[in-house]
């Protein structure tokens, strides 16, 4: 066997066995997840066991009812290059210290920010602050006369 065809494999093996650690954390059985991916059961077990490459379609599936990124799969199937994102999806997904129902409501607010328009931060990693100008409005809104309001009592 060629240097090539073995590291396939092991890309194989190591996603679908992050699919199946994913399925776990879940809590899905792999009918169930195959049932909301809309694959067979048998495709699915062979993608878990690493005889399968499924097509960027099928990833985009399993990552839509597993509930992440499907980036992440497509890094791990070897489709992209890890840009160094780090996606909390999974982590909060997998926190043993949180109820189901608390990972799923945490999953879904996290996810809704970051698929938002505007969740990507400038370089630099923070939003762009306004100049002074803007920052000292003196109408309604501004911080100044909200705080006078409740300081003064009015």
């Amino acid at each position: 066997m060629d240097p090539a065809s073995s590291k396939v494999e092991q890309r194989l093996e190591e996603l679908g066995e992050f699919i199946r650690e994913q399925r776990e954390v879940a809590r899905l059985s792999l009918r169930r997840l195959s049932e909301l991916a809309g694959i067979s059961n048998p495709y699915l077990s062979q993608i878990e066991r690493g005889m399968r490459a499924p097509s960027a379609r099928i990833l985009q599936q399993l990552a839509t009812a597993l509930r992440i990124s499907a980036e992440t799969l497509y890094v791990r199937a070897g489709i992209l290059e890890d840009r160094g994102e780090d996606d909390l999806g999974p982590r909060i997904l997998a926190d043993p210290n949180l109820s189901e129902d608390q990972r799923q409501a945490l999953f879904r607010v996290y996810r809704s920010f970051r698929d938002s328009p505007g969740a990507e931060a400038p370089a630099g990693g923070r939003e762009e602050e306004q100049p002074p100008d803007a920052a000292e409005g003196s109408g309604a809104g501004s911080r100044p006369a909200r705080t006078r309001g409740v300081a003064g009592g009015a």
